[in-house]
Parts: structure tokens; sequence; C-alpha cells
């Protein structure tokens, strides 16, 4: 994570078309369930449990088409289960943040029905990505690690279980290591973004300024919804910041808050853009917008000092 001014990493899918307003208050999960023909399952029962926070679990069907939606309203990871009576059962872990819809695809082995075989990996596969949530909100990291890779072993093109290792990876300090798990994740889903934001933040920290912003535009161009765009754009103002490139920074900081109204870290840094400017009436508007929404967030304490000292 950056040090000097901090930024969190996001998930982003795909875009989908959904009213302004709605991006701060909800999300979805869409996909399809197809055989191993890659023909759609009709009828398939999707189960979606999210796996962070107070437990959910929301239940659908697919169309003829194979497709289901569901809408959300909460971020984090999810564990997505498909069923069919006569062919079996699979599951994918997905990671959804709010205002950034994720997309999955899950195929079903044919067969009248899973195997004991089948049957036990997927609930080998749902009990390590379970440990593996548990243990990283426990701060646990080396089980948080471990859980990760068995999934991964399970499931080969989990991406999520390599952002997931590179996050706990870098919470050990291990820089290389999470650069290698977050490279994986992007070679197996060359459009996720969270692990693009992830590079590009790392880079930062590493002052490999070129590096960090080429990954963060590439993060920014890839698609994906107010929210993630939000997030990426952020990025880059957090890095043309660091290089000293103000008035640049600034705008991407105006960006960010154009795309989502209630990037709270955004209006700090916007409040500290005003601040380098002297615009100070505006620097104090920017601050007190941050504390109105990130009351306790990683800011307040300075954010509150200085509307303090500007209002004196």
């Amino acid at each position: 994570m950056l040090k000097t001014l901090m930024t969190t990493l996001a998930a982003i899918a795909v875009v989908l078309m959904l009213a302004p307003d709605a991006w701060a208050q909800s999300t979805l999960i869409k996909g399809k369930v197809l055989d191993t023909e890659g023909k759609p399952i009709q009828g398939a029962t999707v189960t979606i449990e999210l796996k962070t926070g107070a437990p959910r679990k929301y239940q659908t069907k697919t169309d003829r088409r194979g497709e289901f939606v569901q809408l959300l309203t909460e971020s984090g990871e999810y564990l997505v289960t498909a069923s069919f009576e006569k062919i079996g059962t699979a599951a994918a872990p997905v990671r959804v943040r709010l205002g950034a819809p994720a997309d999955v695809t899950i195929t079903l082995a044919p067969g009248g029905g899973a195997s004991p075989e089948e049957a036990k990996k997927n609930a080998e596969l749902k009990k390590a990505f379970d440990d593996g949530v548990a243990a990283s909100r426990a701060g646990d990291h080396d089980a948080a690690i471990a859980s990760f890779t068995a999934a991964a072993g399970l499931m080969p093109n989990c991406h999520d279980c390599y952002y997931n290792i590179g996050v706990s990876q870098m919470a050990k300090k291990d820089e290389k290591a999470a650069e290698e798990s977050w490279k994986k994740a992007l070679e197996i889903r060359p459009d996720y973004v969270e692990a693009m934001n992830a590079l590009a933040t790392l880079y930062n920290n590493q002052k490999r300024f070129d590096e960090a912003a080429a990954m963060s535009a590439k993060a920014a161009g890839s698609g994906g919804g107010a929210g993630g765009s939000a997030d990426a754009v952020y990025n880059q103002g957090i890095i043309l910041w660091n290089q000293g490139k103000i008035a640049e920074a600034k705008a991407k900081f105006e960006e960010t808050i154009k795309a989502d109204p209630t990037y709270a870290d955004a209006h700090y840094q916007m409040g500290m853009a005003l601040l380098n400017e002297g615009k100070l009436p505006e620097a104090v508007g920017s601050f007190e917008t941050y504390l109105k929404l990130a009351p306790d967030g990683q800011f307040a304490a300075q954010a509150k000092a200085m509307v303090a000292q500007l209002k004196k």
C-alpha cells in the first residue's frame, strides 16, 4: 500500500449499464452455467454465498441461455455454486466490489450427477477458500497463503486465489512474492483490474514510477464500471503526486470524484492539492467532505487538524 498517500486495492469486472446513483449502493454477479461442450444449462440452481462480513446467501436459477443475474448490496469474497440434478455441481470464488459487477462462468461436468471424486473436490475447494478468507481476516497470513494455495491447486484458473495469496504475502512484506502472485492472477485473467491496481501500488512504493504509471493506466483503460474506474484513476493520481506532478494529480482526483462522488480518499487528496494551490476555503470544503464520508478513515486525524488550522 502507498505509504505517504495510501490507497486501497479494489476489484472490478465487466461494464454494465446502471443508473449513476446505483453504483454507491449496489452491484451484482452475473454469469453463465455451461456443460463441457459449452452449451447453456437451463434451470441450474445457482447459490451465491458471502464469505466476508455477516453471512449472506442468495439463490437463483439460470434462464434458457444458461445465464443468471443476482443483485448484491455488499462487497467482499463470494462463493458461487452451480448445480443441476442431471449433471453435477461446481463452484468458483469471486471477489465483488460495490459499483464493480463481477462475471463468472461455471462449467458442470456430465455424468448424471457429480461423482464422489468431483463432490469431494468441490467440498475441498469450498473449505480451502473459506479457510483462506477466515485466516486473512484474522491476520494469520501464513495460514491464508496455505489455504488459498490449496484452493488454487484444486482450481488452477482461480485468479482470486492468486490475488489473495499476493495480499497476504504483501502483508508479510514479501514484495517479490506478492508481485509474482499478482502477475499470475493477470496471466489467468488479463483484465483483472484489482491485480493491476495492486501491482501499480507496489511499483509506486518501490519508486518504479514508470512501471506504476503504465500499470495504473492499463487498469484505468481496461473498462469495468464506474467504481472500478475510480479506483484505477485515483491510483494514477497518487502516482503522479508522488512524482511531484501536482496539477496532473489534481486532475486525476477530480476525475475520480466525478466517477464516484463518495470516494472519500479522493476528496482528501483533492484538499491537499487545493491547499498546495493556496485555495484554502476550497481545501477546507474537500477535507470536510472527506470527514463526512469517512469520519474514522485513514486520513481522519489529518483532515480534522487541517480544518481546525485553516478555520483559525
